[in-house]
This record gives structure tokens, C-alpha cells and sequence, in this order.
């Protein structure tokens, strides 16, 4: 196995008898120290000794965890990993803290590990250190000793940087299953009462500076935005009062003016008596035209900056903000007027200012995606981290629980000239904060890069009894089991929802009854439901009236995706995806919502014409078959078809021809061509008999617009139609012949 030694920040030797902290903060609290020690592997166990140098008149409490060092020693094979409470007594001044070592009986290399303290009750200390450990393995020949480390440069500096993007509006928390120990369990997930919970506890438990920070794509995505346009969301988020705010491309949706009404609230730029907060917008690479809702006046009243620099006593730091400059511009509703300039050089050019006015600590701040945060950090020289947002990516160590992490949290990367850039997101939808503790040398160099992103959880878990089909609470060992595994998991946090936020999203929850039946529209006659031509499903409609071209509603709702995600080509939908007739006469959100009710997102999907005539195949045949879903069956807007239903599977569809949005006349579907196509997320993941889609989902030609679809229709009807629906026309109804 591996060697493991304790090493605490300031012994000098490897088996220095005691690792002291110098004292900081309160003078009055005792003053905590921790032994060193050395084992083989089939000792067991590891003791470490926690020592104060007087009693305390009450208990102390001192969180400790040990935790692998990269490419060392694992957990479950070298070590088990467990946090906890190390309590020592009032008026006494030593407690003990066991590892428990597991011995293979292998002869293998040494192993490095270190203890965390995570955070200390009635006894002071410096910055909590990170001290290392060695198991001596004892299964074979002896191990000669480790290599001393290359000296490195003492950190002069650390902060922590509290983070989450892409909360999208879900301020409510969602159920989700995880595993735990390969057994599915239901849990409780999110909710931003948890994310302010969370973010005060690091803040208020720090003994390094905090500065907290929100990645952008705020709003947008469920009811709440639907209904209060971002009030809620900034309501929500002044109980955080976040120090940072970068754009993302959905801030755009609803226009410039929409976005600044936002702004104001969370950043009080030309009422500060409206914001709770005082959050600094960013996003170097956005520039409104002056005289526009984001730039209305002078420069001093901006909106959007490219950069702010906070200070902590004597040490600043520089955060430049970068938004995705393409996917704004053409997915977004900006004003034309509003440039979105090259992410690169954008950066570049702020960092190179920054570090011209004496700021040799940089972070940018971004919502660009993962792959493009790691090819920013490759490509600009000054950047030390990179928060970033927009993909929603999970990153850090959840294979365990089911989850499907695509990197380490931190990742680390290096700049063109080879220094060391941490980058780091906080996945989505309030479901983590992300704690990114970065330390730099007295030169601005970064010295060390770590942290965790915490999935927040609620205390209630169920799973189902085999042989049952309803879930039941866990008791007893289970939920002790379950217990037991979150608390030896740094990344899993049960979070008591902050209860002046679940006040806060009580109030816009209490008006939820009253504003769904808000009118957005009127319906100038009945559109009926259908899914095959001719099936009879609509409730409103005769089904003479739906025997030729299917459903209205269908098709109507496939023609408002085609249109709300304005990069596409072609819009496909599955019939089963829209639940009701809608009949003639106003039409309010809760109509939208038992329309749509599903919590799916608008895709897009890269696709060849073959590939486009592929999936309308398999889409067929899964409406036909004795086994399939009558709501399989397709329709499409961009594009339509003959088709004969009585024909064999491959060449059921003919007369394929597709029209793009501006054009006015069909051209023939052209095989070898590429194509957007956007679809809702469901059916996007080769679902329903998609099975084409599938395939080019899981190759990864596939982009999440993170459009809510239920959104997206109700756009389409207020911006695109103007409140005025009606039937699209009959040469747009995408089965223009059927036979069956």
C-alpha cells in the first residue's frame, strides 16, 4: 500500500512530536494542537491526538476528516474516509481522532492522504492546515523513504469563492433518486432556501475572505419566472446579497428592458432604495448602445461592467465577467443593438488592464460552458480561476451516487505560459454551491486550488420495499446507513431550507393560484387534439375535422418551437406531448401549463436530411406497432410530408420538403444536407421511438437551450403572435397527405 504520515503546515520534520496553529482571532479561547503520527498498514488504525494547551470551560468541538491527495491513497482501498465530531471535554485538554487503515496484504508504492479540519468550536487556530500523512506499507520489501517535496512558495493569500449558476428560476426544491450503496433511494434535492442556508454557513464558518458569486442564467425556466418576471428570482437572491452577478444568455430572453428591471433589483444601479443588494453586474464582452435600457445615460450609469476589484486588507483581486457571445446573440431577444464581442479577447484585454494597474490576482467569471472555460484558461495569459456557468456541468466526485460528473472539482489547467488555473461549476437548478478555496504567493502565483461543491439535500429518503410499487420512508439501520454515508461524504450536505428565504418564496408561492389564470392571449378557434390523422382524440373537434392533418394544438405548439429556437432549421414533436384541446376563447398560463405540463427543455440536434427522414421513421412505427404509443407519431414545422402508414418501416414518408423561416417556397428535403433540428428534451434522448435522435444525442450533436418548453409557447404566443392565436396556415401542417 502507500505511506501515510501526518504533516500539519507548520513541523518542520515528518515526526515532529506536536503541529501547533498560531493563535488567531480570540485570545481568550484555548489554542489547538495536533500530534503526529506514523503507522504500518496492518496496525488498523491511525490515532491522531488533538491537544489544547489549557482546559476550556466548555466542550470543544473540532470537525476533522481525512481525504485523499491525488493519484494517493483511496478511499474504501487504502483508508476509510469518515468526518466527524472529535469532542474534548471541558476541563480536559486531549481527545483522539482514529483512521481506520485497511491492510490488502500487497506489496505496493506508499500512500499520501491528509486531515481536514473543517471547523472548530471553542478553540482558535490559523487558517485551518492541510496536513499529510503516510501508511507505511508493510506487505513486502521496505519501501525506501519518500523523496522530500520540491520546496514550494508559501501561500500569502487565500480566499473562498461561494458559487452556483444556471438556477433558472426553480427556487422550489426537486425530488430526485440517488444511490447509496447501489440501493436507488428518493431524496430532496435543491431549493434556493437551501442555497442561501448553505452559502451563509460557509461565509459565517470562513476564516479566510468570502466572496460570493453568481455565474448567470438567474431566471427563466419554470412558473416563477413565467409569472414575475425575475421578481421572485431577485428576491430570492438578495437574501444571499451575492457580491458578483455575470449575464447569462437567458437574461436576454425577455429583451433589454425586461433584463434591466432585473438588474435593478439585485443591483439598486438607478434606485438603490429598490435592491436589497448592492451585487455587481459583469459582462466585459456585452455592450448596450448608449440610450438603451442597459445604457441609458452616461457611463457611470452602466448597467454591466467589465470588471470590479475587491479588496481584502491589502490583497485585491480582479473578476472580469465573459457571457457566451453567440448563443446570447442568436438564441436570446437583445437589441440589435447590443454588441456581444469575442470572448478571448475580451478577456485577454481586461486581464492585460488589470494587471497594468498592479492586480496580480485574477478571476474570470463566466458563462461560456466548461469546454470553452478550459480553452479561454489555454489561450489567456493572468487568469488564476475561471467560475464559470452555461453548460451545467457537474463536476467533483458523484459517480457513486448515480450522478454522471464530466470532471474533477476543482479542474485544474494551466495558461499559455503555464501557470496554474483552477476552473469550476456549480451543475444547476439550485442543486449546489460550489466552495472554491484558492491560495496565491506573495507574486500572485497560485499556490493551491481546492474545494468542494456541495449537493444540498433534504433529511427525508425513500425507497420502495421489493415487491412494493409506493415508496416508503427509510428507518431504522437504512436511513442510518444512508446517514452514515453523507456524513462521510464532503460533498453531500443535508441543508435546513433558510427560513426567511421560504418566507420570501412563500409570498410569491401565495400568488401562484391567483396569476396563473392571467390571460395571455386569445384563441380565435377551437384547436383540436390529435396524434394520429384521423384517431379521434380531441374532446371539442369531430374527427372529420382532424382526419387529414392531425392535431392543431399539435401542430400549432411544434411551429411556436420552431420559432423560439431561432437557430433551427426544423422543429419536430411527438403528439403525446401535447395533453389538451385548446378551445376558442382566452387563453391563460394555466391553460399553457395543462398544455405543456411536462418538465422538458427545447433541444437542438445536428442532424443530416437522411437522419431528419431516419427519425420520422422510427416515430411512425412506434405510433403503429400493437406495442408502441399512439403518441409517437410526428410533427414537424420547417418541414412536411406524405405518408403511408400501410407501407413497410424505411419508406413510409415521401415528398419530403423543408421552407426556412424567412423563405417562401419548399425545396425538397436534401439527404446528404445538415440540419438544426429542436425538439423537447425528452424525446431529444432517443425516447418515445426517437431512436435516431438518440444515436445523435448520445454522439453529442446536441445542444440544451435550457428553454423551458412551456416558456417557449407562451413567448411565442405574447411576442410572436401578440395574444392572437389562430391555426397555422394548412400548407404548414406538417402531414399534408395520409394513408392508412
Amino acid at each position: 500500500m502507500k505511506r501515510i504520515v501526518l504533516l500539519l503546515a507548520l513541523v518542520a520534520a515528518l515526526l515532529s512530536p506536536v503541529a501547533t496553529a498560531e493563535a488567531q482571532g480570540d485570545e481568550d479561547l484555548p489554542l489547538l494542537s495536533i500530534s503526529g503520527v506514523s503507522v504500518t498498514e496492518d496496525q488498523g488504525t491511525m490515532p491522531f491526538t488533538l491537544t489544547l494547551n489549557r482546559p476550556s470551560d466548555e466542550d470543544v468541538v473540532v470537525r476533522v476528516q481525512p481525504k485523499t491527495v491525488r493519484n494517493q491513497a483511496k478511499p474504501g482501498e487504502d483508508f476509510v474516509r469518515v468526518r466527524r465530531n472529535v469532542v474534548i471535554p471541558a476541563g480536559e485538554t486531549t481527545a483522539t481522532f482514529e483512521v481506520t487503515i485497511l491492510n490488502d496484504d500487497v506489496p505496493e508504492e506508499d500512500a499520501v492522504i491528509r486531515l481536514v479540519i473543517r471547523r472548530i468550536k471553542g478553540a482558535t487556530f490559523v487558517k485551518p492546515p492541510r496536513p499529510r500523512a503516510l501508511i507505511i506499507d508493510d506487505d513486502g520489501e521496505p519501501e525506501p523513504p519518500l523523496p522530500p517535496e520540491p520546496p514550494t512558495a508559501e501561500t500569502d493569500f487565500e480566499l473562498k469563492v461561494l458559487h452556483i449558476n444556471d438556477h433558472h428560476s426553480h427556487l422550489e426544491s426537486d425530488g430526485t433518486d440517488l444511490d447509496f450503496n447501489g440501493k436507488e433511494t428518493r431524496v430532496e434535492m435543491g431549493g434556493f432556501s437551501r442555497v442561501i442556508t448553505k452559502m451563509n454557513e460557509l461565509r459565517d464558518t470562513s476564516d479566510i475572505p468570502v466572496v460570493t458569486v453568481h455565474a448567470g442564467d438567474a431566471i427563466t425556466g419554470t412558473l416563477y419566472y413565467s409569472l414575475f418576471k425575475g421578481d421572485a428570482d431577485a428576491a430570492m437572491m438578495n437574501h444571499v446579497c451575492f457580491d458578483i452577478f455575470e449575464l447569462g444568455n437567458h437574461e436576454f430572453d425577455d429583451g433589454d428592458g425586461q433584463l434591466a428591471v432585473f438588474l435593478n433589483n439585485i443591483g439598486g444601479i438607478y434606485n438603490p432604495a429598490s435592491a436589497a443588494c448592492r451585487t455587481t453586474i459583469l459582462g466585459a464582452n456585452v455592450k448596450p448602445a448608449q440610450g438603451t435600457p442597459l445604457f441609458p445615460t452616461d457611463e457611470a450609469e452602466l448597467f454591466i461592467k467589465p470588471f470590479t476589484v475587491k479588496e481584502y486588507g491589502d490583497d485585491k483581486v480582479g473578476f472580469v465577467g465573459l457571457d457566451i457571445a453567440n448563443k446570447t446573440r442568436n438564441s436570446s431577444s437583445p437589441l440589435k443593438t447590443t454588441e456581444f464581442l469575442d470572448e478571448v479577447e475580451t478577456a485577454q484585454k481586461y486581464v492585460d488592464q488589470l494587471t497594468a494597474d498592479g492586480i496580480d490576482k485574477i478571476v474570470l467569471v463566466t458563462h461560456i460552458q466548461y469546454a470553452n472555460d478550459l480553452s479561454v484558461a489555454s489561450q489567456v495569459e493572468g487568469v488564476d480561476a475561471i467560475v464559470g456557468g452555461d453548460s451545467h456541468s457537474l463536476l467533483g466526485d458523484f459517480g457513486d451516487f448515480g450522478l454522471n460528473p464530466v470532471g474533477e472539482y476543482p479542474t485544474v489547467t494551466q495558461d499559455p505560459a503555464g501557470n496554474t488555473v483552477c476552473v469550476v461549476q456549480a451543475w444547476e437548478y439550485s442543486n449546489i454551491v460550489g466552495e472554491l478555496n484558492i491560495g496565491w504567493d506573495a507574486d500572485g502565483n497560485v499556490t493551491t486550488c481546492g474545494g468542494t461543491p456541495h449537493l444540498l439535500l433534504g433529511d427525508t429518503f425513500e425507497r420502495e420495499p421489493e415487491g412494493a410499487d409506493d415508496r416508503e420512508p427509510l428507518a431504522g439501520d437504512d436511513l442510518q446507513e444512508v446517514l452514515d454515508i453523507i456524513d462521510a461524504s464532503p460533498q453531500l450536505s443535508i441543508v435546513t431550507p433558510d427560513a426567511d428565504g421560504e418566507a420570501t418564496l412563500g409570498y410569491f408561492t401565495g400568488q401562484v393560484d391567483e396569476l396563473v389564470n392571467t390571460e395571455i392571449g386569445t384563441v380565435t378557434e377551437d384547436l383540436c387534439l390529435e396524434r394520429i390523422p384521423g384517431e379521434a382524440r380531441s374532446t371539442i373537434c369531430d374527427v372529420a375535422d382532424t382526419a387529414d392533418m392531425g392535431g392543431d394544438i399539435q401542430q400549432l405548439v411544434t411551429h411556436a418551437f420552431w420559432q423560439r429556437s431561432f437557430e433551427s432549421d426544423i422543429a419536430i414533436q411527438n403528439a403525446g406531448g401535447v395533453r389538451v384541446d385548446i378551445p376558442a376563447g382566452p387563453l391563460t398560463i394555466a391553460d399553457v401549463y395543462e398544455l405543456l405540463p411536462f418538465a422538458n427543455t427545447l433541444v437542438n440536434l445536428e442532424m443530416t436530411g437522411a437522419e431528419v427522414k431516419a427519425v420520422l421513421e422510427d416515430a411512425a412505427e412506434n405510433a403503429i406497432i400493437p406495442d408502441g404509443s399512439t403518441g409517437a407519431y410526428p410533427y414537424a414545422s420547417g418541414l412536411r410530408w406524405d405518408v403511408d402508414l400501410t407501407a413497410e418501416f424505411g419508406s413510409r414518408f415521401s415528398n419530403l420538403q423543408v421552407k426556412g423561416k424567412d423563405a417562401t417556397e419548399w425545396t425538397p428535403l436534401d439527404e446528404a444536407a445538415t440540419y438544426t433540428i429542436v425538439t423537447n428534451s425528452f424525446v431529444a434522448a432517443g425516447r418515445d421511438g426517437y431512436t435516431t435522435f438518440g444515436t445523435v444525442f448520445d454522439e453529442g450533436r446536441v445542444e440544451d437551450t435550457f428553454i423551458d418548453y412551456a416558456q417557449a409557447f407562451i413567448d411565442y404566443v405574447e411576442q410572436n403572435l401578440g395574444g392572437v392565436v389562430s391555426k397555422v396556415p394548412a400548407d404548414e401542417y406538417s402531414t399534408q397527405n395520409v394513408t392508412q
